[in-house]
């Protein structure tokens, strides 16, 4: 939960002003629109940081689709308590809903394919954990965490490798990687292309991310991996929409990843 939430929680001057704090109430919690479902388990942390007698009853689960005007919890305890915490509450609901929401659009956009809908790194300062929750809730897969549970070569890490007297091949460069990472990690490694990705196929990484290809490209770059080294998965990553997921899945990769899915919603 972002480390902010104490000072939002802290006190509430309108409250303290209007609200008398010995009188108890019960609140419903109204979805507007249609969509997926996730944060509940947050919004009960919220209430209880703020008063412990409060009691958060959810009447649908998380990753749950939901129609407008559903009830999805209540709530009941001191009315300042609830007024306090509610726009928090609503903050994370919609937030993670509308991540959830839009992951599960991905996903059911590319259903039959053998693609799998990841999301990135690029999620908001200290949400990651929950966003990343919020697209599980919505269909999708969790790409790493951070930068300590799996190696992706990028071009400025190989630039940097280079330049350091490392030998200039991509696959020289996965061969390194591999030597000094645990065992279980993965090796991941990005390219722009085609004579890149034959050149990082050579080393033996367990994924090849595919940048910003067009689908003719990586229809190619599928047909060359299982022609060089069929155990190799393939991810697409770069200007991938709704409007062009289902082709991109339909040619053959075995990963999508998407910033969109946490930056956007």
């Amino acid at each position: 939960m972002p480390d902010s939430l104490p000072s939002e929680l802290d006190r509430d001057l309108t409250c303290a002003a209007l609200v008398d704090p010995t009188e108890s109430a019960t609140i419903h919690v109204v979805v507007r629109r249609d969509g997926v479902l996730a944060g509940g388990p947050v919004a009960e942390l919220v209430f209880n940081r703020l008063e412990p007698s409060v009691t958060w009853q959810p009447l649908v689960a998380d990753g749950s689709f939901v129609t407008a005007k559903t009830v999805i919890a209540r709530a009941t305890g001191s009315l300042r308590s609830l007024l306090i915490g509610e726009r928090t509450v609503l903050n994370f609901l919609m937030h993670l809903s509308g991540v959830a929401t839009q992951t599960r659009k991905f996903v059911e956009t590319v259903a039959g394919t053998q693609a799998v809908i990841l999301d990135t790194r690029k999620t908001l300062p200290g949400w990651r954990e929950l966003e990343k929750y919020a697209v599980r809730c919505g269909g999708g897969t969790n790409h790493r965490m951070g930068l300590h549970d799996g190696v992706l070569i990028k071009d400025n890490h190989l630039a940097a490798w280079v330049r350091h007297g490392g030998d200039s091949t991509i696959a020289d460069a996965v061969r390194q990687a591999q030597t000094v990472s645990a065992s279980g990690i993965a090796i991941e490694v990005e390219v722009d292309t085609l004579d890149q990705l034959r050149d990082a196929l050579a080393g033996g990484p367990d994924i090849v991310l595919l940048d910003n290809m067009n689908s003719p490209t990586l229809r190619e770059a599928v047909r060359l991996r299982n022609e060089i080294a069929p155990s190799v998965r393939l991810e697409a990553s770069g200007g991938i929409t709704l409007a062009n997921v289902r082709e991109i899945a339909e040619s053959g990769v075995d990963r999508i990843s998407i910033g969109a899915l946490t930056h956007s919603a």
